[in-house]
């Protein structure tokens, strides 16, 4: 298993929970969740069942119809597994839970009985479509788990260093360097190619290359494809992520829904863009009116801007027009050689490393005074009760009207403005240059 934070989040609640509360946790499929969840508890329990819900067997799904009596329960768990569960030093995990909602409602009863730990995983669109008939238990915690960051990438390459010199150097503001930027640019545009799916990963490590790797993308695109087709029939959904890219790469102020779906506007399909936020697939990006602390308060949920979860996928899914061996793609941006603007893929690279830190995404547009131009800030983050406006760039280009004009118009409420770019760390007046590598930092 490859090294993830979210294994010290699950130290943390096991450690403070003692068994009060269980936890879900739940993102996109293929990301890991799973692997996480068994090491987890090989490591940290005496002993452990894990029970897979995507192929159970029917005697197992029985137990959950009906669970007064918990001694017997437990008794048959037992003995179809094969495991001696020790009171209050054994995890029970629910794989997949989104496909036995009995499972989920049992939880508030088995937590109440407290003689083992409970971790679930799951999707979270198929968690709300299938437990609109139960009783959602207040005994759950949970938790959001994302493909792999870029210093997860880097510990997976036995690099445990890279990132806290990083982190100096932000914090300390001053530049890497130039062999170093250099270096680590190439490295950052690998893990932007490679992406954070751990299979995507291992497949990098086993072959080192990229066919390889394409080729495992392109069976997580379809499985997603699927999905999206199993929770929206009409195919809505489907269409909607396979133009993520061409919509970005059109550089227009909101994914325009018309352009995909004829006759559909984006109030049309308010619940379809739910469901697939929900899936963790898709992050979507809000226009907020009036930026400010709350700005969850002010977004236009009908002007949104759409994201892939890994920029892996991203890549993958903008290129897939042609098969991986007519395709010189992967080369190209490897080598930073590609003539086609990139900056939508940058800007997709930082809307997953600003969700991975927590963080929601906004952005805000307003017109000129001097011109019919509309000024477009990228992403706008909330930090000690200010906020940071954020200007993306594919390159060194240190030029930045918007962001600009509206550092003067919203001054008072600005902490810190940066420019997000593929150079050197650098300070300008009022405006910090961070590379992209460093965005993980903001």
């Amino acid at each position: 298993m490859f090294k993830r934070k979210i294994y010290q989040r699950l130290l943390e609640w096991k450690q403070e929970s003692d068994g009060q509360t269980a936890l879900l946790i739940q993102g996109a499929r293929r990301i890991g969740k799973s692997t996480v969840a068994k090491a987890f508890a090989k490591n940290e329990y005496a002993s452990y069942i894990l029970i897979d819900f995507s192929r159970v067997k029917p005697e197992v799904l029985d137990l959950f119809q009906d669970m007064t009596d918990l001694n017997y329960f437990f008794l048959q768990l037992q003995l179809l597994y094969k495991v001696n569960l020790k009171e209050r030093q054994s995890l029970i995990i629910f794989d997949e839970v989104q496909l036995c909602p009995l499972a989920r409602q049992a939880i508030k009863h088995l937590v109440a009985d407290h003689r083992y730990d409970y971790l679930e995983t799951g999707s979270l669109i198929s968690i709300r479509k299938n437990t609109q008939d139960i009783l959602i238990p207040s005994e759950e915690e949970s938790i959001n788990m994302y493909p792999m960051d870029y210093e997860e990438f880097l510990w997976a390459l036995g690099d445990d260093v890279t990132t806290p010199l990083l982190q100096e150097c932000f914090f300390q503001k001053r530049p890497l360097g130039e062999a170093a930027h250099r270096k680590q640019m190439q490295q950052f545009r690998l893990y932007m190619l490679i992406g954070g799916m751990p299979q995507a990963v291992e497949a990098y490590l086993k072959t080192n290359n990229f066919s390889k790797i394409d080729k495992v993308k392109r069976n997580i695109l379809r499985l997603y494809e699927n999905d999206f087709r199993k929770i929206d029939t009409s195919g809505r959904a489907s269409q909607l992520f396979a133009a993520i890219p061409s919509e970005l790469g059109k550089n227009t102020l909101r994914y325009q829904v018309s352009k995909v779906l004829e006759t559909q506007r984006a109030n049309d399909i308010r619940e379809v863009f739910a469901d697939m936020r929900d899936s963790m697939t898709v992050l979507g990006s809000f226009h907020v009116n009036d930026p400010g602390v709350g700005m969850s308060f002010n977004k236009d949920i009908d002007r949104f801007k759409m994201f892939i979860c890994d920029t892996g996928l991203f890549t993958t899914l903008a290129f897939q027009d042609k098969d991986f061996t007519e395709n010189v793609i992967y080369e190209k941006l490897f080598h930073n050689k590609l003539a086609a603007n990139l900056g939508y893929m940058y800007e997709n690279i930082v809307a997953q490393t600003l969700c991975a830190k927590g963080d929601s995404l906004f952005y805000h547009t307003f017109p000129s005074e001097t011109s019919n131009h509309i000024n477009e800030i990228d992403f706008i983050i909330a930090r000690k009760n200010k906020i940071c406006p954020l200007e993306i760039k594919s390159s060194g280009y240190k030029k930045h009207a918007s962001l600009d004009k509206f550092r003067t118009k919203f001054r008072e409420r600005i902490l810190t403005s940066y420019v997000v770019y593929t150079k050197d760390y650098q300070q300008g007046e009022g405006v910090e240059y961070v590379p992209v590598y460093m965005a993980q930092f903001l």
